[in-house]
């Protein structure tokens, strides 16, 4: 799937890397890394076990085995705790005491928010690549004039710069809303077998607070095995910025029509042809981004489902919301990727956009149009 995802330009090398199952392993041995070592800061194991286990945790296991046995065992933390205990046989000290107080949940849920936290860094650095982008074809088109178009149909005159602002702002507020999602969903999970942080010996919440400090990630009141709104909304959020994608893509796409030919997907040397008309010029970078608004609602729906998950660990729901985050994740970069490329270079006919306002015969009158792309501009200067 990820060899597909990848021809199809329906995500970036970068996020596939941050959701490879390499990354997702090595995210797995940094949190018992890190549990030995904060657990030996609170004198549960002694310096000399932490450091073997942490030499334990250094080198990557066989990745396709572990896979295989992940998928036999029902969970990465079976095979991979015991390929580390492997590794520790001269020292069987060490050994009995990999992933003390921890459950397989706890290695789940929290290398998933590590990857999540690297996905977020490059979703918000190409969220501002296009922002910026936008908000620079705005400022040079604030006076173009360019016809409307409501119901598919000409409507008033517009300027392009309205039409880019109302991209910018819906991508720019999309942005926002994941950050906010961001900051209560990522998180450190630690709570052990059944939620109540036992087999610690009073000392969990001071190993918990070590623990997040060495990840990076909070650690919030209590452990949220069963709680998972903070990954749906997520989730939503990232289907939310996908949908913002998607209405720029679609805006795009029907402007590069033939028959309207105000805006063009910037020019690439290979991309965009037909297999069997040579003569067309298909919005490449487009497809992607609706591609991905067309996916993303169900694939946030799937997560939102697995809401009500039993007792204090559910049995198949938060099993379900990794590979789909991932995905989630994955498309949601491709289709940034993309619109970041096609504003970064699009290319604008306003000599067509004048002909077709003039075709319509609805008037010049562009209105506030121009002021309004200045306050827009403005709100998101002063945000920057």
């Amino acid at each position: 799937m990820v060899s597909l995802i990848r021809e199809l330009g329906a995500s970036t090398p970068e996020m596939l890397e941050v959701f490879g199952d390499e990354m997702l392993v090595r995210a797995a041995l940094d949190f018992e890394r890190e549990l030995a070592r904060a657990q030996a800061a609170e004198g549960l194991l002694s310096e000399a076990e932490a450091a073997a286990i942490a030499a334990a945790c250094e080198q990557l296991p066989d990745v396709a085995a572990l896979a295989e046995a992940a998928a036999h065992a029902g969970t990465l933390a079976i095979p991979l705790v015991a390929e580390l205990r492997l590794r520790l046989a001269d020292d069987p000290a060490a050994a009995a005491k990999v992933h003390m107080g921890a459950t397989s949940q706890d290695v789940a849920d929290t290398a998933l928010m590590l990857q999540a936290r690297r996905g977020l860094a490059l979703i918000r650095r190409d969220g501002e690549r296009l922002v910026k982008a936008l908000a620079q074809l705005a400022d040079t088109h604030a006076a173009t004039p360019m016809l409307g178009r409501t119901l598919l149909q000409p409507a008033r005159p517009i300027t392009f710069g309205l039409k880019l602002v109302a991209w910018m702002s819906g991508v720019e507020a999309a942005l926002k809303r994941l950050v906010g999602e961001a900051e209560t969903a990522v998180a450190l999970q630690f709570g052990g077998a059944a939620g109540a942080l036992d087999s610690l010996g009073g000392r969990a919440f001071a190993v918990a607070e070590r623990l997040g400090a060495a990840l990076d990630l909070p650690v919030p009141a209590a452990p949220w095995h069963a709680r998972r709104e903070g990954v749906a909304g997520l989730a939503g959020a990232l289907a939310i910025l996908v949908g913002a994608l998607g209405k720029m893509a679609f805006d795009i796409a029907l402007l590069s029509q033939a028959e309207v030919g105000e805006v063009f997907e910037p020019r690439v040397a290979g991309r965009g042809g037909s297999s069997a008309m040579a003569h067309k010029r298909n919005p490449t970078g487009c497809q992607v981004a609706r591609s991905a608004a067309l996916r993303a609602p169900h694939l946030a729906a799937a997560i939102l489902s697995a809401l009500p998950q039993e007792h204090e660990r559910g049995l198949g729901g938060w099993q379900a919301e990794g590979p789909v985050l991932t995905e989630l994740f994955c498309i949601a970069h491709g289709a940034l990727a993309a619109m970041a490329a096609a504003a970064e270079g699009l290319e604008i006919h306003p000599e067509r956009m004048a002909e077709n306002l003039a075709a319509a015969k609805v008037g010049d009158d562009i209105g506030e149009a121009p002021a309004l792309v200045a306050r827009a501009l403005a709100a998101t200067r002063s945000r920057a």
